[in-house]
């Protein structure tokens, strides 16, 4: 390594060391919190203590893991159980979360190479003074820098052991997940099911039910007013006709034909034909003759392109959109921009909360970015098999 990027590194190093022992040297004036709290909760008088020092302990141990993950670019995944209600509830959570435990295990390990650190940190600025002569300083480098990289790659490699949740935290975590996006499922498939039942009674229902009076009214007057029956055939045959493009209206809510016929690909194209607006389209590992997602994958990216284009025609005055559908090795990545007012929200039932459930409901993740003034961006990852 040539001297300036080991120089470089070792300044880094030392940065993040110095942040370690400062953290380490917070956690030791720490434990006066923790026998207060301890004995506090064992008199039972200052049981209430517990939760707010947990949650201490936790920002704590929150900060180094961002200081991990700077250092080592690798994220510590969180999984604890969150603090609410009652405080004998809160109480019996923080002592029932296997991650309070992992994090005293971290801050007891800390106390001990804590100190370590403090004294690391001094070692390679001395090292760089050696009788102001450069082949000294290559000399002492050679050793001294290297170390302190080493060092910091050791404490973060202890930090990230201690600190990633207990398998059993992460089983409850997804348990928990789990959960929602099983509600989310009954609520997206309950509001669907209201809107086929919706759009049946108020459209193609009513339509059918004036069909059969015309024909019944028709029948009556073909013997005398053979004319007038023709007519109300006439119109019976116009209501039957809108029944049926009723009817396909539901259809294409519920799967697209489009979808059977020409694929994903064809069928965001023919969107963003229709669309009114000037579409940019870009796919990235997907065609028209290539592979293809499952059908309720290729539902919600329909579905999701199609809701970001109706609402920036309709509420961005944007003239413009963009929409990218990327191939993952284990799903669908599917964006949609505009550069219009903002200030979309997929909360208080629109559509965009329709398609967040519908989503959750295929372990999916969703993101909305929509600042007032724009732009509007509309990411969805769907996992599937290719």
């Amino acid at each position: 390594m040539k001297l300036a990027e080991a120089i470089k590194r070792a300044g880094r190093a030392t940065f993040q060391l110095a942040l370690a022992a400062g953290l380490a040297f917070f956690s030791i004036i720490f434990i006066t919190v923790l026998i207060i709290t301890l004995v506090g909760t064992i008199a039972v008088v200052g049981a209430g203590l517990l939760p707010e020092t947990v949650l201490l302990i936790r920002r704590m141990a929150g900060m180094k893991r961002h200081r991990v993950a700077h250092w080592t670019g690798r994220e510590i995944p969180e999984a604890y159980l969150p603090l609410r209600g009652p405080l004998r509830e809160k109480i019996g959570l923080a002592v029932r979360d296997t991650c309070t435990f992992a994090d005293l295990r971290w801050m007891v390990a800390h106390y001990l190479y804590g100190f370590l650190v403090v004294f690391a940190v001094p070692l390679w600025p001395a090292g760089l003074v050696v009788d102001g002569v450069r082949s000294g300083l290559l000399r002492r480098d050679a050793v001294v820098l290297p170390l302190i990289g080493r060092l910091a790659d050791l404490d973060a490699a202890w930090s990230y052991a201690l600190l990633k949740p207990p398998p059993k935290a992460l089983l409850a975590e997804r348990v928990t997940v789990l959960t929602e996006t099983r509600a989310s499922a009954i609520a997206a498939h309950s509001a669907e099911l209201r809107r086929i039942e919706r759009d049946l009674h108020d459209g193609t229902q009513a339509r059918l039910v004036a069909l059969s009076m015309r024909i019944g009214l028709a029948k009556r007057a073909y013997e005398r007013d053979p004319q007038a029956a023709r007519k109300l055939l006439d119109e019976a045959q116009d209501q039957a006709e809108e029944a049926l493009t009723e009817l396909r209206h539901v259809v294409r809510g519920i799967h697209p034909p489009i979808l059977t016929d020409r694929g994903l690909v064809g069928a965001v194209r023919a969107l963003s034909a229709s669309s009114g607006l000037d579409v940019a389209v870009e796919f990235d590992g997907l065609a028209d003759d290539g592979p293809r997602a499952p059908a309720a994958v290729e539902a919600a990216a329909y579905f999701l392109v199609a809701e970001g284009l109706t609402n920036a025609a309709k509420y961005s005055g944007a003239t413009r959109a963009e929409a990218r559908l990327t191939r993952l090795p284990n799903g669908l990545r599917v964006s949609v921009r505009d550069e219009g007012r903002g200030g979309a929200d997929d909360a208080g039932g629109s559509g965009l909360l329709g398609i967040r459930r519908r989503v959750a409901a295929l372990d999916g993740t969703f993101n909305l970015t929509s600042p007032v003034g724009g732009p509007t961006l509309i990411e969805v990852e769907l996992p599937c098999v290719w």
